[in-house]
C-alpha cells in the first residue's frame, strides 16, 4: 500500500541502531568472500556445484559432512589432492575471525 515505506529494523520490539545492521552486512559479505572463490575453484576442478558449495561450507564452519560426493554416506576421500587442498585452506580460513585480521590491516587502527 506505501511502497516508498522506510521502517527501521525491530527485535523484540526495540528499534537496532544502523551501525548494527551495516556491521551484520559487512559480516555476511566477508564472509560470501570467502566461500565464493573456494567454491568456484572446486566447480573448475571438476566436482559438481552441490558437492562443491556444502563442502567449502562445511570446511569454513567445521560441520563435518556436506551433500553430494562429500555428503554422510560417504566421505572426502574421492576428492583429488588439489580439491582436498582447497578444502584444508577453507578450513584454516573457518578458523581465523575475519574481521580481526581486517581491524590489523586498518592503517586507522594503528593511528590510535
Amino acid at each position: 500500500m506505501h511502497p516508498l515505506l522506510v521502517r527501521p529494523v525491530r527485535i523484540g520490539g526495540q528499534v537496532v541502531a544502523n551501525q548494527i545492521v551495516f556491521a551484520v552486512l559487512a559480516f555476511v559479505c566477508c564472509t560470501s568472500e570467502r566461500w565464493s572463490p573456494l567454491t568456484f575453484a572446486l566447480l573448475a576442478s571438476g566436482l559438481d556445484f552441490v558437492s562443491s558449495f556444502s563442502a567449502v561450507i562445511a570446511c569454513i564452519n567445521n560441520t563435518g559432512p556436506g551433500l553430494g560426493v562429500v555428503g554422510p554416506a560417504s566421505n572426502y576421500q574421492g576428492l583429488t589432492d588439489f580439491q582436498t587442498w582447497v578444502c584444508s585452506f577453507a578450513m584454516l580460513l573457518g578458523r581465523l575471525e575475519i574481521f580481526s585480521v581486517l581491524v590489523l590491516l586498518t592503517p586507522s587502527y594503528w593511528r590510535k
